[in-house]
């Protein structure tokens, strides 16, 4: 047998190495960068660059004077790290797009990160020129949740093969994960609400607010909640008494940790008079939430695996419907 038959394309596996690191470091700085960007929110230093793309007019950094706040810098590092994250999704637009051993759906949804971070820094750009409308605040806030999504689907397409996508529950499941997605776009918005209402609106002399109260919005936003527990339940036991995957249990338990440690966080802070901190913890969870969420829902379904048949594992076995997406 031919040495280059056995041998493995060392080049190409860097690559895919690289591929690998480059998708996951793109996932975690998309959370990353709703950490930091709350920290702006939460320290009033949204408006520490007066404005945009220059942090002051006619200076790209921050310029030390007298009248000089550390808000500039906490402001101009969120936007260096907008920039980081930018290299990030350009490093995973060219590896992902570069591999022609994949299907064109996989390539393009590689390019899907560096459009929303370009986005992103538009809206990023509005927000200040706008003086932190709230509104506007909150399309931001939701933009990076759903690229988070975004994201964790792309980290899960580099795992699977490019051949049909088969649901590996019942179709009643299949529903139920439609179901939880939508009260989980209506929790994560009114999530959003909610803090656009607070007290922490970005910057000590300017700081509107949505014209709603935040109480009411609280309690609806903790109905969400609690309906996406209760449908999440539902999922998880049927899932134990049908005999689902190994795979969809876990990152259903993962989940529910995640949901859990999200809502007890989010009662503390409600109950506490929402401290800075606690706020952040929030906004952070609710980016590992959008990922969760994400991976448990792609994990309903499997694909052919084009160049590790062997991991399908008991999987293959159940392989039911053709899904949805």
């Amino acid at each position: 047998m031919s040495a280059a038959l056995v041998a493995p394309d060392l080049p190409a596996a860097r690559r895919d190495v690289w591929r690998h690191r480059a998708i996951v470091a793109n996932l975690v700085a998309q959370i990353g960068i709703v950490v930091t960007g709350g920290a702006v929110r939460l320290t009033a230093s949204g408006l520490g660059c007066s404005t945009w793309p220059m942090c002051e007019p006619g200076a790209f950094t921050p310029v030390r004077h007298a009248a000089a706040t550390g808000h500039s810098f906490i402001e101009f590092g969120n936007r260096t790290l907008t920039g980081v994250l930018g290299v990030i999704a350009l490093a995973v637009a060219y590896l992902v797009w570069t591999n022609r051993s994949r299907g064109d759906a996989y390539r393009k949804l590689g390019l899907a990160p560096l459009i929303g971070v370009a986005l992103q820094a538009l809206v990023g750009g509005v927000t200040v020129l706008l003086d932190l409308h709230p509104a506007v605040v909150a399309v931001h806030m939701l933009i990076s949740l759903a690229l988070i999504s975004v994201s964790t689907l792309l980290l899960r397409r580099e795992r699977e093969g490019d051949g049909p996508a088969h649901t590996v529950v019942g179709p009643a499941m299949v529903r139920a994960g439609w179901l939880l997605a939508g009260v989980a776009v209506v929790l994560l918005s009114l999530g959003v609400i909610v803090t656009g209402a607070g007290p922490h609106g970005g910057d000590d002399d300017v700081a509107y607010r949505f014209a709603v109260d935040p109480a009411l919005m609280s309690r609806l936003h903790a109905l969400a909640v609690w309906v996406f527990c209760g449908v999440l339940a539902v999922m998880l036991v049927a899932l134990w008494r049908t005999g689902a995957p190994a795979a969809v249990r876990r990152s259903g338990i993962l989940l529910v940790a995640v949901t859990l440690a999200q809502g007890l966080v989010g009662y503390v802070q409600y109950f506490t008079g929402l401290p800075a901190l606690l706020v952040g913890v929030h906004m952070l969870g609710a980016g590992l939430l959008a990922a969760a969420l994400t991976w448990f829902l792609v994990s309903l379904r499997t694909r052919a695996q084009a160049t590790l048949p062997d991991t399908a594992g008991d999987d293959a076995g159940r392989v039911g419907s053709p899904a949805v997406a």
